[in-house]
């Protein structure tokens, strides 16, 4: 006996969706959870605060990486007066697509009220070789909220002798506050990835790069500490990195041959912008 289907079919290769949504509110002087949908791959998990105040949001997918023609979205609203912490279990990775697949796509949106602190931390994405990405970050800021956010590409991993001859990657970071348009980030590279980052008006040969993010009333105030802490660690590790600020945000580009020494220096730059409070759990496993 045979099924309908023709033995000649092509494959049909299963694709992960994944939606999380996460609300939370303020409980006296604490940050408690109002609401949360979790469907498909992507879950939440909320560990025990190690700051008073302050809610940690842990955010997985559970298909294990990201493969062409996936659909994940997320959503996360800090109501006013909130703190929160919003960080990855492992660094994502997004694997070789096959050809004439439609790329991986990734939307996060993040809200942020009068009063409140939004914190978007995930750890590194690695990108394989051949790989295909749309993904956009888009953040609603109440002039009186503040956003400290950053994100870390890295373009292979070294110690795996992995290069990223060719990929489709666009990458979009929207900052609007009070419904403006405060930054427009974008990153498109379509085709000879390595070859673009060999570059010097791209990436100077850097295999990783990161870029943090921090909107607050006063935030011009912290460029001389994040300078410090940049030049610090391009003294030790030979990142290259520079920061500046203006009209109430700050923002910080750091380049380096690999993960290790870009992940120090945003380490160092986080420990100015959130005074020396500890990473996310996360973070250090």
């Amino acid at each position: 006996m045979y099924d309908a289907a023709s033995l000649s079919d092509g494959a049909v290769h299963q694709r992960a969706i994944g939606e999380l949504r996460v609300a939370v509110h303020a409980r006296g002087e604490e940050t408690a959870l109002r609401g949360l949908r979790q469907a498909g791959c992507l879950k939440a998990r909320f560990p025990r605060p190690h700051a008073p105040g302050w809610l940690d949001v842990v955010t997985l997918n559970t298909s294990g990486g990201v493969a062409a023609g996936d659909r994940l979205d997320l959503a996360f609203a800090a109501g006013g007066g909130t703190r929160a912490t919003i960080s990855a279990q492992a660094a994502e990775r997004f694997y070789r697509a096959l050809p004439g697949s439609l790329p991986a796509r990734v939307r996060t949106r993040i809200d942020v009220a009068a009063g409140a602190t939004a914190e978007w931390l995930p750890q590194e994405t690695i990108l394989f070789d051949g790989c295909a990405v749309d993904r956009a970050l888009d953040v609603e800021l109440h002039p009186a909220g503040a956003f400290l956010g950053m994100e870390t590409l890295v373009f292979g991993r070294l110690a795996m002798g992995e290069r990223v001859r060719a990929a489709r990657l666009a990458e979009r970071v929207r900052i609007r506050r009070a419904g403006r348009l405060l930054l427009h980030d974008a990153i498109r590279l379509n085709g000879a990835v390595d070859a673009a980052l060999a570059r010097p008006a791209v990436a100077n040969g850097a295999r990783a790069l990161a870029s943090l993010v921090h909107v607050a009333p006063g935030a011009e105030a912290r460029l001389d500490a994040v300078r410090d802490a940049l030049a610090s660690a391009a003294e030790a590790d030979g990142v290259e990195a520079g920061a500046s600020a203006w009209n109430g945000m700050l923002l910080a580009r750091i380049l380096g041959a690999e993960a290790g020494p870009v992940r120090r220096a945003v380490t160092a730059v986080l420990a100015v912008l959130r005074q020396d409070r500890a990473l996310p759990r996360v973070w250090l496993c």
